[in-house]
C-alpha cells in the first residue's frame, strides 16, 4: 500500500487559530494511507533575494519538507482581503532561487475558515493565483469557504455535525486529487 505524506501550511500563527484547528480536524477525516504534518512557517526570515545563496536553516528545512511531501494542504486565514503575509513569505522562500522551486507539480488543496460570512474566499482566490504561477495543480471543486461559528468543532476538536458531511466529501475529493497527480 502506498502512503501519501502531505505537508500542511497554516496561514496563521495564532495558537488558537480557527485555521490551525481546522487543519488538525481535517487530518482526522483522511484515510489511513495519508499522513499529514504541519510545516512551521513562523520562524522564517522575511524573504530577501540577497539570501538566496546562503538560505537560513529554517528556509532549508521548509524546502526539504515541501520537497519530501507528496501533496500540499493550505489552510489559510484571510487578512485584509488577501492571504496572510506569513504564508506568502513561506511560498516565496520555497520558490527561490529562480528555477529551484520545490512547489512545482505538488497537488494541493486550499481551504480556510473565518468569522466572516464568506469565509476566506478572497484569500483563497489570491492563493490559487500564486499557486497556478508556481505550477501547483490545485483542487478546484468543491470550494471550501468555512464560516467559523459555534458548532464548527465539537468538544474533542473534530469537525462538528453540521459541517462534517461537506468536509468529509471535500477530503475524499482531495485524496483522489493527490492520488491522480502522484500516479
Amino acid at each position: 500500500m502506498t502512503e501519501y505524506h502531505i505537508a500542511v501550511l497554516v496561514g496563521s500563527l495564532r495558537r488558537e487559530s480557527f485555521n490551525r484547528k481546522l487543519a488538525s480536524a481535517m487530518v482526522r477525516l483522511a484515510p489511513a494511507d495519508f499522513s499529514f504534518s504541519q510545516v512551521e512557517i513562523g520562524d522564517l526570515p522575511l524573504y530577501n533575494q540577497d539570501d538566496d545563496t546562503h538560505p537560513a536553516a529554517s528556509v532549508q528545512r521548509l524546502k526539504g519538507e515541501i520537497a519530501a511531501a507528496h501533496g500540499l494542504l493550505f489552510v489559510t486565514a484571510e487578512y485584509n482581503r488577501s492571504l496572510p503575509g506569513v504564508l506568502k513569505n513561506a511560498i516565496d522562500h520555497a520558490s527561490r532561487p529562480y528555477g529551484q522551486s520545490v512547489w512545482a507539480g505538488k497537488p494541493a488543496g486550499v481551504l480556510g475558515a473565518s468569522v466572516g460570512a464568506i469565509g476566506t474566499a478572497l484569500a483563497q482566490q489570491h492563493l490559487r493565483n500564486v499557486l497556478a504561477y508556481l505550477d501547483v495543480p490545485t483542487l478546484g471543486q468543491p470550494e471550501a469557504f468555512i464560516h467559523a461559528r459555534e458548532g464548527l468543532f465539537d468538544e474533542a476538536g473534530n469537525i462538528g455535525e453540521g459541517s462534517r458531511k461537506f468536509l468529509q466529501s471535500w477530503m475524499e475529493r482531495y485524496v483522489d486529487w493527490v492520488k491522480k497527480h502522484t500516479a
